[in-house]
């Protein structure tokens, strides 16, 4: 895979990863508010994002396993900071959600 179409799947992990942020920290004001339907339903459409930027990700780590070299650059060490700090935030406002749920 060249640069260009590794930087095209570095930017599909950024907006799908981004995208899950946002819904993430809109479901968490939701949950402060007690709309938990609401903060359920966000947090469900942050898990299909993150499920789309994985599958992304597969597909570079796939092309690798099966000895194409991709050349790598500064949009998928973004990318894949982005995705994992998104999954880190969803576990934490998780844990946060339980706790207002109470």
């Amino acid at each position: 895979m060249n640069k260009e179409e590794t930087t095209m799947l570095g930017f599909e992990i950024v907006a799908y990863s981004g995208d899950a942020r946002s819904k993430l920290l809109v479901a968490l004001k939701e949950a402060k508010s007690g709309n938990f339907d609401e903060a359920d339903r966000l947090v469900a459409e942050a898990q299909e994002c993150l499920n789309d930027a994985h599958r992304t990700q597969t597909e570079l780590l796939s092309g690798e396993a099966r000895g194409e070299s991709n050349e790598l650059g500064m949009i998928m060490v973004h990318a894949q900071d982005h995705l994992m700090t998104t999954m880190l935030l969803q576990d934490i406002i998780g844990t946060l959600i339980d706790v207002y749920r109470r």
